[in-house]
């Protein structure tokens, strides 16, 4: 009956005594949720950076959403990895994303013919019968984007190509619901038949099958088995497309591929009068399935032009205005402002590795937890250019509280931090570092470093704290991966360097004169188990200082000195009968800045080296050699003058008389603790000059001085 309805229908459209309506398709809608866009995000900042060759992607479509939402063609955080599992009850889609460098590049694209490439590619697996074997291929989409990572605005125009028939597609026989041409029996049967099909081809939704039924059963198969399936039917077959529309008169874009492979395939003249589509929409409500609400109707399939060129093809989506142009979707506003600094604070990082220093290691910079002791001048710069590099992990150990003449050169202050008499230094930088810049991990610690020179009293309590504040120190060096020695005075410094020294870990060390400045990193022992048959070099007079000498060219970590090598004195007290000028650090105001940010940069070519603190020195004369690393040079110390504003970088072996990092003072320190501590810091400073050698280095001198003066005297 059917049959010859349509059949009259034909005869009279033929006629020209009925025009018959051309089949409509709902175009997809392009869902791409925010996790798509910071995955593209860490994609472009980690792996793409400049890079704009085409990538693979992966999107779905879904057939069960409830009347009245668009056909949506979705793009989660997934989609960059092909082999992701699609969710369950949905289609794959395979995509290609153009990611351009700048907006100009974005909209100069030739959009005519990235479309055309891509329909000639689909055109070219039906041609081949790729298509058949996987009709997944039929579901090509396309992704142009431009990410604007500054202000976290993504445009991007989304295309889906879709043959064309030049003419149109007659509509033989409006569509209907399911419910209304299947029985409850054969709407059960179909159910079962798909499901039974994605089980056995392992998918949980296919988006083309082959259909026959009659009254009593009904029967789904592959595409690729048309000519088998339908070799009893000459002059209607129906075929299944699992569609994401849901309007009942209109399928959605997926079949349009569809019909063209069809009459591409299997366009038999005559004999083929129709072709059937089922809208396969399978929705569930309330924990009931339905697919009665599916949609069927009938085509008349026109035939191609008999020339093997591609045929037209459409598919750029409309804008929200319903005009042909590009998306924006704007996330700084949705994103928490955390994040969203965080994220800023990468991309500055990571626009270096795409062209300058494609080699960058930032993740050992980055994850480096940092140890500042002292949070005035130095400290504050530190801190700054410590939280430029990108790190995240910064505490600050000072016992002094903000002056009025602080807030001026130490930038973490200001003038309310000094009322009251002034809030603790080192709990303030902290707290300030945490405004700055939420996303550091930033802790400060008000106590005082017991020094030499600086004798420990007696009294119960006092000892007691002395002992807690040096327990207090051995832990914070023990946590952290980087010990910067940032404080006023020479003696201050010795006791820090001792513990790093001992536990081996990193110190970069910055300290003042007028217009004068040292930067350096302490040599880093070796293991234990690796320092037999190794020693250090001596001379009478320290480690000599030789600016660019190749005597000190290739000396490796282990053998550099610390702050201390280079003196013949035990450190002591360095404020006692001192004016104002000479206990204060009195300097050009711009060389703590200087200081503090050569400090910083000296660690990070320290991380960059593939032996980090056992890197071989760099010296002056290493300045027109290949640089160690992607920095540039390692130097073991830096020695500013302002004056002339000139630096040198000079390499001094450590000195087996060091009252900080030689064995003898190591060794009591490991072996005593807290009580060879305490007698350092109740004796005079002769006690570690005994104990390393000094004493009897300067009775040596000074004999040999007495013996020289008097061979003179005598000739």
């Amino acid at each position: 009956m059917q049959a010859r309805i349509s059949l009259e229908i034909m005869r009279l459209v033929q006629s020209g005594r009925m025009r018959i309506p051309k089949l409509q398709f709902v175009p997809f809608t392009s869902a791409l949720d925010a996790g798509f866009w910071h995955e593209l995000t860490q994609k472009k900042l980690n792996e793409y950076r400049l890079d704009e060759t085409p990538k693979g992607i992966k999107g779905y479509y879904y057939n069960g959403d409830p009347f009245g939402l668009p056909a949506r063609l979705t793009l989660e955080f997934s989609a960059f990895d092909m082999n992701a599992a699609t969710p369950a009850h949905c289609c794959p889609a395979v995509g290609t994303l153009y990611n351009t460098n700048t907006f100009e590049s974005f909209k100069s694209c030739d959009k005519k013919s990235l479309l055309e490439k891509a329909a000639n590619e689909i055109w070219e697996t039906i041609k081949s019968g790729t298509a058949l074997e996987n009709p997944m291929l039929l579901n090509k989409f396309l992704l142009l984007t431009f990410a604007d990572l500054k202000k976290y605005r993504f445009y991007y125009w989304f295309c889906y190509p879709a043959l064309c028939f030049s003419d149109g597609i007659p509509i033989v026989q409006q569509a209907v619901c399911l419910g209304e041409r299947f029985s409850p029996t054969q709407i059960q049967a179909l159910q079962k038949a798909y499901d039974e099909l994605c089980q056995k081809e392992g998918v949980t939704a296919l988006p083309y099958f082959l259909i026959k039924y009659n009254d009593k059963s009904v029967l789904v198969s592959l595409l690729k088995n048309w000519n088998d399936f339908f070799q009893d039917q000459e002059e209607k077959v129906t075929v299944g497309v699992y569609d994401p529309c849901n309007f009942t008169q209109y399928p959605g874009w997926p079949l349009r591929n569809l019909l063209v492979m069809a009459a591409h395939r299997w366009y038999w003249g005559s004999h083929l009068h129709s072709v059937e589509v089922l809208c396969f929409r399978d929705r569930t409500m309330q924990g009931v399935r339905d697919i009665a609400h599916s949609s069927i109707f009938e085509i008349k399939l026109p035939q191609l032009p008999q020339s093997p060129d591609c045929p037209k093809a459409v598919g750029w989506e409309k804008n929200q205005k319903g005009g042909m142009g590009p998306r924006m979707v704007n996330l700084s506003e949705c994103m928490d402002p955390k994040r969203l600094a965080e994220s800023s604070v990468d991309l500055n990082l990571k626009l270096m590795c795409w062209r300058l220093v494609p080699t960058l290691d930032l993740e050992k910079v980055v994850s480096s937890k940092c140890l500042l002791l002292g949070a005035g001048t130095l400290g504050c710069c530190v801190a700054r250019t410590l939280m430029g590099w990108g790190v995240r992990q910064i505490t600050f150990v000072d016992n002094a509280k903000i002056s009025y003449s602080n807030p001026v050169r130490q930038p973490l202050y200001e003038f309310e931090d000094c009322l009251g008499g002034g809030k603790p230094k080192a709990l303030a930088a902290a707290d300030r570092l945490q405004k700055i810049f939420p996303g550091v991990n930033a802790e400060g610690f008000n106590m005082s470093i017991p020094m030499p020179g600086h004798p420990v009293n007696f009294s119960e309590v006092t000892m007691e704290q002395a002992q807690k504040d040096v327990a207090q120190l051995e832990r914070l060096i023990d946590a952290h991966d980087i010990i910067f020695l940032l404080m006023d005075t020479r003696e201050s410094r010795w006791l820090p360097a001792v513990i790093a020294a001992s536990k081996r870990k990193l110190v970069i060390n910055a300290a003042l004169g007028f217009d004068t400045f040292v930067v350096m990193r302490h040599g880093l022992k070796k293991p234990k188990q690796q320092e037999s048959g190794d020693s250090c070099s001596s001379n009478a007079s320290g480690s000599a200082d030789l600016l660019g000498s190749s005597l000190f060219s290739n000396i490796p970590g282990y053998k550099l000195g610390c702050y201390f090598c280079n003196d013949v004195v035990a450190p002591g007290d360095s404020t006692r009968d001192r004016t104002l000028d000479q206990q204060c650090t009195v300097s050009r105001p711009g060389l703590a800045m200087i200081a503090g940010a050569l400090a910083v940069e000296l660690m990070a070519s320290v991380l960059q080296h593939p032996e980090g603190g056992y890197a071989v020195a760099s010296s002056s004369d290493d300045r027109m050699n290949e640089p160690p690393t992607s920095l540039g040079l390692v130097p073991h110390q830096i020695r500013g003058f302002l004056s002339r504003f000139d630096n040198v970088l000079p390499v001094s072996l450590a000195f087996d008389k060091c009252t900080a990092c030689s064995p003898k003072v190591l060794d009591q320190y490991e072996r005593e603790g807290f009580n060879f501590l305490a007698k350092v810091f109740n004796s005079s400073h002769s006690f570690l000059e005994d104990l390393t050698g000094l004493t009897l280095l300067h009775q040596e001198t000074q004999d040999a001085e007495v013996r020289k003066y008097t061979s003179d005297f005598r000739d």
